[in-house]
């Protein structure tokens, strides 16, 4: 699932294969942008800002795109199979002489002028990964609204940039909160300390190709530490359901908050449950 590590594994992928280089096809597989052509241009380069992924090229223009949920960036050699998914799911094409990057199930894909990219961006809280991070910022945005449930504040791009849902799921097991508790009901030194673990667990996984919670962050807890993982166990909660806690053995619980699947241990993680 697209997070803020993900968005920005991409970037560099895409810049890898494409930065500096003319592109030789350009296909944009959306009503508003499909007569738009950008052959013959130059990609200047790719960035990451929280989930957000923006292509600039020669010209003034940016390519904005948004994975959300489901989609993803490709990257082949000419010859290559596209593998990525059914062509009706394929949202945009850009190709040179040596790669060819193909986006799918991209639910936002728009074409706008490099200078308006602050109306598409502007509204995100400090990025996770990004050079404008500040903790302190990051901890007001959230504590703005007390009443909030954690899990809602922490999903909100506005208050920090780069938390998906597993994320989510993942701080709070951390935090030994459900993602129910309202967060003002948080000791100011847990809320500090699950801003830092947030930017611990996307630092430590920008790099990796699988990701992981369970290495590098430890619940609070004066137990023994865990044995070394297995693959399966990767994650302390998220998609874990009715598998006994790594920390405590009680069935992890699931339902959903804001549509989404949420995970949780009933027993290692306190206040309110839907």
């Amino acid at each position: 699932m697209p997070e803020g590590d993900t968005v920005l594994q991409t970037a560099k992928r895409l810049h890898s294969a494409l930065a500096g280089q003319v592109l030789t096809r350009s296909d944009l597989r959306v009503p508003r942008f499909a007569t738009a052509d950008l052959t013959g241009r130059i990609v200047l380069d790719f960035s990451a800002r929280g989930k957000h992924l923006l292509t600039r090229i020669e010209g003034g223009l940016t390519l904005h795109s948004h994975l959300r949920m489901n989609g993803s960036w490709r990257v082949y050699a000419p010859d290559e199979r596209w593998r990525g998914g059914p062509a009706h799911q394929i949202r945009a094409v850009l190709a040179n002489t040596a790669h060819t990057a193909v986006g799918y199930r991209l639910p936002v894909l728009e074409l706008l002028r490099t200078r308006d990219e602050e109306k598409v961006v502007g509204h995100l809280g400090p990025d996770l990964l990004g050079p404008d991070w500040n903790a302190d910022t990051a901890l007001r945005n959230l504590l703005t609204d007390p009443a909030r449930p954690l899990g809602e504040a922490l999903l909100d791009q506005r208050n920090l940039a780069g938390i998906g849902n597993i994320y989510k799921c993942e701080l709070c097991f951390l935090a030994r909160a459900t993602p129910w508790l309202p967060i003002g009901r948080l000791s100011e030194s847990t809320a500090a300390l699950l801003v830092t673990t947030a930017k611990q667990l996307l630092e430590a996984n920008r790099d990796r190709p699988v990701r992981t919670t369970t290495v590098g962050a430890r619940p609070r807890t004066t137990t023994p530490a865990p044995r070394a993982r297995r693959p399966s166990e990767n994650l302390w909660v998220y998609g874990r359901t009715h598998r006994p806690c790594l920390r405590c053995g009680t069935p992890i619980r699931a339902s959903e908050q804001d549509t989404r699947p949420t995970y949780w241990c009933p027993r290692c993680q306190s206040g309110p449950t839907p």
